[in-house]
C-alpha cells in the first residue's frame, strides 16, 4: 500500500500549466471556430460580394471593354428608367413569374399531400418519380415543349382545334409565350418542391391527422389546420427561392426564340431582365448600362427578401 501511494504521489501532486499555456489554448480554441466557417466567407467574398461591387462600378462608367472608360455618374441608371426596353423586360419578368411560382407551389403542395396520405403500392417509386422533370436537360425540356406549343403541329393547339379554337402561335405572341415558358419552369421544378413539402409532412406525426378525422375534421379542415401550418417555414422559403429563381430566368426565354434569341422575338415578347441584361453587355457592348441592368435586378431580389422576412416574422408572432 505504501508503494502504490509513493507511485500515485507524483503525479497527484503535479502542478497544473502555466497561465500562459492556458491562454495561448484558449485563443486557439476561439480561432479554430473562425477557420471552421472562413471558407464560406472567403468564397462569398471572391465569387459574391467582390462581383458585385465591382457590377455597380461599373455602372458608374460608359465602358467599352476594349477602349475607353468614362465615369459619367448615375446616368446609365437615368436611361435605365427611362428605356422602355428595360421596363418592357421587367413586366416580362413578373408575369412569367407569376405565372409559373403560384400555379407550381399550388399543385406542389396538394401532391405532397396526396402522396403522404395515399396508401400507394410502390409509393417510393412515385414520390422519386416527380424529381425525373428536374433532372431532366433545360435543353432537352425547351425542344419537348417547343413542339407541343407548335403553331401547326403541336399537341395544344390540337386539343384545342377538337372545341373549335383557332391556332394559336405561342412563341410569336405575349402571353402565348409566357405561358409556354411558365410551363416549362412549373414543369421542371414542381417535383423538387414536392419533395421539399412531402419530406416536412413526413415530421408530422400521423397520430394528429388520426384524431383530427376522429374529431369529425374532414379532409379540408386537416389540409387547412394541420397541414398548411406544418409546412408554412417550407413555404415561405420555397416562395424565397421561387422568386429568386423566377427573377432571373433566362435559359428558358433564350432557348424558344426563334431568330432572335437575346430580344425572345421580334417585338421582345418574352425578353425577361437577365436576357436584356445580357443582350446590352454582351451584345451592344454596353457594359456600363448592363450592370446597371444587374444592379436594378439585385435591388429587386433584395425587396422581396426583405418582404419575405417581415411575412415570416409575423407568421411566427401570430403563432
Amino acid at each position: 500500500m505504501t508503494a502504490v501511494t509513493a507511485t500515485l504521489s507524483p503525479a497527484s501532486t503535479a502542478a497544473p500549466p502555466p497561465p500562459r499555456t492556458r491562454k495561448i489554448a484558449g485563443v486557439g480554441e476561439r480561432l479554430s471556430a473562425y477557420a471552421y466557417i472562413a471558407p464560406f466567407f472567403v468564397i462569398f467574398g471572391v465569387f459574391g460580394l467582390f462581383p458585385f461591387a465591382f457590377t455597380f462600378y461599373v455602372a458608374l462608367f460608359d465602358w467599352n471593354p476594349i477602349g475607353d472608360q468614362v465615369f459619367i455618374g448615375f446616368d446609365n441608371f437615368t436611361r435605365m428608367f427611362g428605356d422602355p426596353r428595360f421596363w418592357n423586360a421587367a413586366g416580362n419578368t413578373v408575369s412569367i413569374w407569376a405565372l409559373s411560382t403560384v400555379p407550381q407551389l399550388l399543385l406542389a403542395l396538394v401532391l405532397a399531400n396526396v402522396l403522404n396520405h395515399a396508401r400507394l403500392r410502390f409509393a417510393l417509386f412515385f414520390r422519386m418519380s416527380v424529381l425525373v422533370p428536374y433532372i431532366t436537360s433545360v435543353a432537352a425540356t425547351a425542344i419537348v415543349f417547343v413542339q407541343l406549343f407548335d403553331r401547326d403541329y403541336g399537341l395544344f393547339n390540337w386539343l384545342l382545334g377538337l372545341v373549335g379554337v383557332e391556332p394559336i402561335d405561342f412563341v410569336q405572341s405575349t402571353w402565348g409565350s409566357h405561358l409556354l415558358i411558365a410551363t416549362m419552369v412549373m414543369w421542371r421544378w414542381f417535383g423538387y418542391t414536392t419533395l421539399l413539402y412531402l419530406a416536412s409532412l413526413q415530421s408530422v406525426p400521423r397520430s394528429v391527422f388520426e384524431a383530427a378525422a376522429i374529431d369529425g375534421a374532414g379532409p379540408w379542415q386537416r389540409f387547412r389546420h394541420i397541414t398548411v401550418p406544418a409546412l408554412r417555414p417550407v413555404i415561405i422559403f420555397t416562395v424565397v427561392t421561387s422568386t429568386i429563381g423566377g427573377l432571373q430566368i433566362f435559359t428558358e426565354p433564350l432557348l424558344i426564340a426563334t431568330g432572335a434569341p437575346l430580344t425572345c422575338g421580334a417585338v421582345r415578347q418574352c425578353q425577361t431582365l437577365t436576357l436584356f441584361l445580357y443582350e446590352q453587355g454582351f451584345g451592344q457592348f454596353e457594359f456600363g448600362y448592363g450592370s446597371a441592368v444587374g444592379v436594378a435586378l439585385f435591388v429587386m431580389v433584395v425587396v422581396i427578401a426583405a418582404l419575405n422576412y417581415l411575412l415570416s416574422t409575423r407568421i411566427k408572432a401570430d403563432r
